[in-house]
């Protein structure tokens, strides 16, 4: 479980809201590396890739948040430990990016796209595994392990 005596480092993970088995595998083992890496999950609350994530977080031990686009707490995939209803719908991505430290982007669509330039913009960590491709603003690694360690070790570069 995230220690809670110092300040946690809060990991968003965004990708599409429905994904094909192996993005769903992938999803879930960064969410077991954000736990192990005593970091909290951040994501959208909802099914695909935020559903996985979240999953993986949850076997790591891990805490989960997930800013809903709705109104109902009920909303909220099973695996998020704190829902956060918005009522914002596409507009809660930019809650989901200023909440969190970093971003790890997993495959995705506009949505994703959104975030990242978000994110960007907010001159935030952003790293992708098998997402958009924007030259030299998105580094994309292969691993789940990788993406984790290097948006970490972005986020402690910072302080």
């Amino acid at each position: 479980m995230v220690n809670i005596s110092t300040p946690a480092i809060l990991i968003g993970v965004v990708g599409a809201g429905s994904c094909e088995t192996d993005t769903a595998e992938i999803a879930e083992t960064v969410g077991i590396e954000i736990a192990r890496n005593n970091a909290v999950l951040v994501c959208g609350g909802l099914g695909g890739v935020m559903a996985a994530a979240a999953r993986g977080a949850r076997k790591g031990g891990g805490l989960t948040i997930g800013l809903l686009p709705g109104i109902s707490h009920a909303d909220a995939n099973p695996d998020i430990l704190i829902p956060i209803p918005t009522a914002m719908e596409h507009a809660r991505n930019v809650l989901i990016v200023r909440a969190c430290h970093g971003l790890i982007a997993i495959s995705g669509g506009y949505g994703t796209l959104s975030e990242i330039a978000l994110a960007l913009k907010m001159k935030k960590p952003v790293i992708g595994i098998h997402s958009w491709s924007l030259d030299r603003h998105l580094e994309n690694v292969s691993s789940p392990v990788m993406a984790v360690r290097k948006i970490i070790e972005s986020v402690k570069g910072r302080d």
